[in-house]
C-alpha cells in the first residue's frame, strides 16, 4: 500500500530560460515565483502550533495597527 505524505500539493516551478537569457535574470524570475507560492511562511508556521486564540488576538492587533496607519495619513 502506498504510504501517504501530509500536504499532497507537490507542484513543480517550471522556469523557462531563454536562449541567451543572464543565469540571474532566471533565477531571481525563480525566487520571486516562489515567494508567490507562500510554501516557505507555511514551512514555518508549521514548526510550532499556534492556539486559535492567539491567532485571533494577533490579527486583531494587526488590523488595529492598520487603522491606525490609516487614521494617521487622512490627516
Amino acid at each position: 500500500m502506498p504510504s501517504q505524505k501530509r500536504g499532497g500539493d507537490k507542484h513543480m516551478l517550471i522556469i523557462p530560460v531563454k536562449e541567451g537569457e543572464n543565469i540571474d535574470r532566471a533565477l531571481k524570475r525563480f525566487k520571486r515565483k516562489f515567494d508567490r507560492t507562500g510554501t516557505m511562511r507555511q514551512l514555518r508556521s508549521r514548526q510550532h502550533f499556534t492556539k486559535p486564540s492567539v491567532k485571533r488576538r494577533a490579527q486583531l492587533i494587526k488590523a488595529e495597527y492598520i487603522q491606525h496607519l490609516r487614521e494617521q495619513e487622512e490627516i
